[in-house]
């Protein structure tokens, strides 16, 4: 068991029988009275997200997680297909569970799986992907006296919001914790 109070972003615990990741935490103390301990949590099972407010001096319990790198080998429906670089075996998680890091997972890409007992439950993504651009849309002519944007849709079918100068052939970075353009990798 752990306080509440030791909660910070990216801690893992577990509570009424689900496993849940911090999100973000906020200690508020007021001038009377007991601190109080929000957060906001993923459930790692389902992918939902809850808010949760804890009086001081409460405790939830922790939990032992495992990390293994993997290789993501192939979407199949909702199910997204890893290797373990070390056994070879093949995990599958649901989309749901993996939330947002879709966006960012190719063909090939390695990142760390996160373990409770044998039940694969999160990914850990690096910290930016490089993808090729294969469409982009026309860039105004002299529409570059202010930051112009506009979407591209990358090899993996997402679309993000890069600068005017981007062109289809491009390899971009994407930072994963953000979804926002770093910088231009390789021209096409």
């Amino acid at each position: 068991m752990i306080d509440v109070n030791e909660l910070r972003k990216g801690v893992t615990f577990k509570l009424d029988s689900d496993i849940y990741k911090v999100l973000d935490y906020h200690h508020n103390k007021p001038g009377r009275g007991a601190a109080t301990i929000r957060i906001k949590a993923r459930n790692l099972r389902t992918g939902s997200t809850i808010e949760k407010t804890f009086g001081s001096g409460e405790r939830v319990e922790d939990i032992r997680l495992e990390y293994h790198t993997v290789q993501f080998l192939y979407p199949d429906g909702d199910l997204y297909y890893f290797m373990d670089t070390e056994t070879f075996e093949q995990p599958a998680i649901s989309k749901e569970t993996l939330g947002d890091a879709v966006k960012f997972l190719k063909e090939g890409i390695e990142v760390k799986l996160t373990y409770f007992g044998s039940e694969p439950i999160d990914v850990e993504l690096p910290t930016s992907v490089d993808f090729k651009v294969v469409q982009s849309e026309v860039a105004v002519r002299g529409d570059t006296a202010t930051g112009v944007s506009k979407k591209v849709k990358v090899e993996t079918g997402e679309e993000f919001s890069v600068p005017a100068f981007i062109d289809t052939g491009d390899i971009i970075r994407i930072d994963t914790r953000t979804g926002e353009y770093v910088t231009r990798v390789q021209n096409a």
